[in-house]
């Protein structure tokens, strides 16, 4: 029987990595350019501007408000979706001081 070995890994690792996963496609980026241009919540206007099913966007909508990048709400028949700015802040810094830690680490390197 396999195991996986995710709880061998920092609490913070496995955040990043989460970040990342729900980060990883390309109609999840435009989703949350659509957001970010709005600056408030929309409604339903998602799929009007990409190219892609309402179930389609239905269920990367899903998988970003599962991760916590955007908040949604129900009104009536209707989810209304924006983006969670504080976790994007807070995954902002957490690459950047990854990176920047992985850069010092290489600078010592030989290679």
């Amino acid at each position: 029987m396999a195991f996986h070995k995710k709880e061998e890994f920092t609490q913070k690792e496995q955040d990043l990595a989460a970040f990342a996963k729900a980060m990883s496609h390309p109609a999840r980026i435009a989703i949350l350019k659509v957001l970010a241009q709005h600056n408030k919540c929309i409604c339903g206007e998602i799929v009007d501007v990409l190219p892609l099913a309402q179930s389609t966007v239905s269920q990367h909508l899903k998988e970003l408000k599962n991760a916590g990048l955007i908040n949604g709400t129900i009104d009536g028949p209707r989810s209304c979706y924006c983006i969670n700015w504080k976790a994007f802040e807070k995954f902002n810094n957490e690459f950047n001081g990854l990176f920047a830690n992985l850069k010092i680490k290489n600078e010592k390197a030989c290679c």
